[in-house]
């Protein structure tokens, strides 16, 4: 569109679109009323010295009003350029990762990265240090921001009600990856994709019945207190040990699901006047049984011979202990949701229907098969 400024020179200001939809708001019937809007305008949607670009758009009598340009131009060039806009807008989720306490988170969290830069997708990543008020803070955070989609693995099962309400009424959707969460309303998330906890417990307690026989005293390494794989786990397994009146739990402890506290916790049960007893070791993961078998070294027992362990995930480590006779069998827990979780995304920002749970496909592998997989581990 050609209009002349004072200098001359044709000039045309781009506005946002939200100052189309302002304008068309506002009569325009005089220069002074267009004048008027202009600046209206500039102070409204915070335009940077409203003063110099009313100069710029000052046009000469006799010519187009000022009011006449901003609409033509905005309705002329906007069009173009929110279409333009919209087609390279990226995606922006937000994602509050538990933390980095494992094998299997890290690669967890690599998965994901790794998926989102894939896919051009704008990632606001929040390490929660395995602490629920840290969170409930960013996916505060993530809501103050605007983002598309917020995804996140909680820490334990309950406490986030409150925070994805302010989520629902914000009008944006949740994802739960890995984990999942105990709410009053279902529609606080739209899915959750992961692994069936439940089902990986009993496939351990399955797994503990064919080392033993159906008779084994079992030492219990637990995950995080109140987080969903610690409970869910613990019920598959016991739901399976009432089929085994001799398979019983005769020590039980949290390791927070770390390396250094499943070492910590071991060498307390070694420690217990019954220690004797055991024969079995179940850990919720792998990176506790590791510093358990570290803990049964050091304390001069065998490991997967002394004490058969199973445990789960099937991380790089957990195999190479196989491999070595010192771990028994690894329940599968995949970590690489990356590709999963943003199919999921992508869908739920774009307004498709998505399965309320989205369970993950997962094996189990015994101490003979570890030498050949190992070798095709990706974590």
């Amino acid at each position: 569109m050609d209009s002349e400024t004072s200098g001359g020179t044709a000039e045309i200001i781009r506005f946002p679109k939200e100052i189309l939809d302002f304008s068309w708001k506002v009569a325009i019937s005089t220069p002074e009323e267009s004048y008027r809007l202009g600046f209206s305008v500039c102070e409204r949607f915070n335009l940077s010295n409203p003063q110099n670009m009313m100069k710029r758009l000052y046009v000469k009598p006799g010519r187009l009003s000022l009011g006449t340009v901003a609409v033509v131009c905005l309705v002329g060039l906007m069009a173009g350029r929110s279409t333009a806009e919209d087609a390279k807008k990226k995606l922006v989720v937000g994602f509050s990762q538990v933390g980095a306490e494992s094998q299997w988170r890290t690669a967890n969290t690599e998965s994901i990265k790794s998926e989102a830069a894939k896919r051009g997708i704008d990632l606001r990543f929040s390490d929660a240090q395995q602490k629920e008020e840290n969170q409930i803070k960013a996916i505060r955070s993530f809501i103050a921001q605007g983002v598309d989609v917020i995804a996140f693995s909680p820490v334990v099962e309950t406490g986030f009600e409150p925070v994805l309400q302010e989520a629902k009424k914000a009008g944006i959707p949740v994802v739960l990856s890995d984990r999942a969460v105990k709410v009053s309303d279902p529609s606080l998330y739209v899915s959750f994709i992961g692994s069936d906890f439940i089902e990986e417990g009993r496939r351990a307690a399955n797994e503990v019945a064919k080392l033993t026989g159906g008779k084994a005293k079992i030492a219990e390494l637990v995950g995080t207190v109140g987080s969903a794989p610690a409970i869910d786990r613990k019920k598959g397994f016991e739901e399976v040990l009432t089929k085994y009146p001799d398979m019983k739990i005769i020590m039980s402890q949290s390791g927070d699901f770390t390396r250094a506290k499943g070492k910590e916790v071991m060498e307390a049960f070694l420690k217990a006047p019954n220690a004797k007893d055991i024969n079995v070791l179940f850990a919720h993961n792998d990176d506790m049984a590791l510093g358990a078998i570290q803990a049964m070294e050091e304390a001069g027992i065998k490991p997967g011979t002394d004490i058969k362990i199973v445990s789960i995930d099937g991380v790089h480590g957990a195999f190479e202990a196989m491999k070595d006779g010192k771990l028994n069998v690894t329940v599968e827990c995949n970590p690489l949701l990356g590709p999963q979780l943003f199919d999921l995304i992508e869908k739920v920002a774009n307004k498709q229907e998505v399965p309320k749970r989205v369970v993950t496909q997962e094996g189990v592998y015994e101490q003979a098969q570890a030498a050949a997989e190992l070798p095709n581990r990706k974590y």
